[in-house]
């Protein structure tokens, strides 16, 4: 069913061999236009090779294709473009997608491969914001896509439950806590704590030291420290859960950065083995002057350890129990530098598989156009925004449908599903402005509408009481191209999603899909002709089919009523 790869064949031959079919493919274009055709191939490349002007090779190469694949092969100026047989590449389309199900668009290309995904990753004893859902819902598509595309996802929640903030947690606990107000509202009473510190510290700089000493403590074992320690990680952890069960999301691990404490001296064993630590100003770092890149700190001169040294151990850690392919780090853009230098110790150190790890980078959710940002108090709480969707979702459904079955279970995966859709329809490099009212509109690009198609559909299927039976179904409406088409594209979504660690590939793409089936909707009367109605049913099914598995790749239910 790959109509490029049978038109490379078939312009192969044309050409007497001059290029190979697998150059031509990469060569071949989508028209823009659908009176353009279905697929191009521009002949200028070849006006080299072959000393004729590109107008004149189009010509000649179009006269020179036969093949029933074609209704009609013309040139265009310099372009070979190509129109597919309708009836010929529907009935095939339609077939495929049926038989294969939900497994339509796989793709082995992991062969079963472990990938470990750092993704999620929010800091204990503070709020799950708006901030953090980005990495929790990229990271948990790329999950998916992999396991479509033949890998072994292993998802990791490397917890923020260690660090300098803890000392100054600490501090803050004792000088201003209340036990039974921390036990109530663990979470909000933490982050005050922690706000107020921040804030005393501008007026009192001696703060920072304290904060400082007490995180020294904790790194040294203090019974008090440890014991304060434990209790924020427990509490956060509960509130996180909660959340996560919320977005469907589950993890393979969650041991976060404190996990890592006894692993460390390892690594810095490893790189004294390797004569890679060199002294600088009292602390250690390994040099990467050859790579351009700033010295990499891995013990500052007080001896505690930093982020570097914990991400080594780690790394170290996760190839020696997951054996992975490929390691991503689903971090946002500010952290490139990091991991730039974290790879390139590891090569110096003689791992060939850190050629394989890679940083996934992410803009950020703004608010009113600024950063979030949890030490000033100015944040948007993930489980507030989540809980008002579904709320939003149950008026909408309240008003609309006020007789359908399972209401609550359908708002909670339409308002959890916006909030989920309108982070990763956006290129995932771009920030993202937050907004409710946008998330949740049942036009334009949104999650809700991708939704709606797939219940339009659903409900299609149910009042023409459509059972699948003959995979072999002949489309006669004009209309159904588009559709037709869409359908055939969404192998190629998935792999482009892959390649460029994007999910917004299957985001797009599935609006894509939604409006073009809603077009055929409006201009069809699907379930009018009794002699039609199988067929057009049939592609009905196919597009609930890959509709709800776009969807399943982002993480997002597909209800099949709204």
């Amino acid at each position: 069913m790959d109509y490029k790869k049978q038109f490379a064949e078939n312009l192969e031959k044309a050409l007497n061999g001059a290029l190979d079919a697998k150059k031509i493919e990469s060569m071949i274009e989508k028209p823009k236009h659908a009176d353009h055709g279905d697929l191009a191939f521009p002949c200028f490349e070849l006006a080299k090779i072959q000393r004729k002007a590109p107008n004149q090779i189009a010509k000649e190469t179009a006269e020179a294709i036969e093949s029933n694949l074609f209704e009609k092969v013309e040139p265009v100026a310099a372009y070979v473009n190509v129109f597919l047989n309708k009836q010929m590449v529907s009935s095939e389309v339609i077939k495929t997608v049926m038989e294969s199900g939900q497994d339509y668009g796989n793709l082995n290309v992991g062969k079963g491969g472990a990938v470990t995904i750092d993704m999620s990753s929010p800091n204990i004893a503070k709020p799950f914001s708006m901030g953090h859902l980005r990495s929790t819902v990229i990271g948990n598509a790329l999950a998916l896509i992999l396991e479509k595309t033949g890998y072994r996802p292993v998802r990791i929640n490397h917890l923020g439950d260690w660090g300098t903030q803890f000392g100054k947690l600490i501090v803050a606990y004792k000088k201003w806590g209340d036990e039974a107000a921390v036990r109530e509202n663990t979470i909000k009473e933490l982050l005050s704590l922690y706000i107020k510190f921040h804030e005393e510290a501008e007026k009192d700089p001696a703060l920072e030291e304290e904060g400082r000493l007490w995180f020294k403590r904790l790194e040294d074992g203090n019974a008090e420290a440890v014991t304060l320690w434990e209790w924020f990680r427990e509490e956060s952890l509960q509130e996180f859960n909660r959340i996560y069960e919320l977005l469907g999301i589950t993890f393979d691990s969650d041991h976060g950065e404190a996990f890592y404490n006894d692993k460390m001296d390892r690594v810095i064993d490893l790189l004294n083995e390797k004569s890679l630590l060199t002294e600088s100003e009292g602390a250690q770092v390994v040099e990467l002057e050859d790579e351009t890149l700033p010295p990499c700190l891995i013990r500052k001169s007080d001896g505690a350890t930093l982020y570097a040294t914990r991400d080594l151990a780690a790394a170290l850690y996760r190839q020696d129990t997951y054996e992975f392919v490929k390691a991503l780090y689903v971090v946002g853009n500010e952290q490139s530098l990091h991991f730039k230098q974290i790879f390139e110790v590891l090569k110096k150190m003689g791992y060939d598989w850190a050629d394989e790890m890679h940083h996934i980078p992410f803009g950020m959710m703004l608010k009113d156009g600024k950063k979030m940002s949890t030490r000033k108090g100015k944040v948007v709480l993930l489980e507030e925004v989540l809980n008002e969707a579904i709320e939003l979702a149950e008026r909408n459904i309240e008003e609309k449908n006020p007789l359908l079955e399972n209401k609550e279970h359908i708002a909670k995966e339409v308002g959890v599903g916006a909030v989920i859709f309108h982070d990763l329809k956006n290129d995932r490099k771009n920030d993202i402005e937050f907004s409710l009212e946008d998330m949740l509109r049942v036009e334009g690009e949104t999650g809700p509408y991708v939704q709606y198609t797939n219940a339009r559909a659903c409900s299609l299927l149910r009042k023409g009481n459509y059972e699948p039976a003959d995979a072999s179904v002949e489309i006669v409406d004009e209309e159904a191209w588009p559709v037709v088409t869409e359908l055939m594209e969404f192998p190629d979504a998935v792999r482009r999603a892959l390649l460029n660690y994007d999910p917004s590939q299957v985001a797009k793409y599935i609006v894509d899909l939604a409006q073009a089936f809603n077009k055929y909707y409006g201009a069809v009367r699907i379930l009018e002709n009794e002699e039609q109605k199988y067929a057009r049913l049939s592609l009905v099914q196919s597009v609930s089919v890959v509709l709800t598995e776009g969807l399943r790749l982002l993480g997002i239910d597909a209800p099949k009523e709204m």
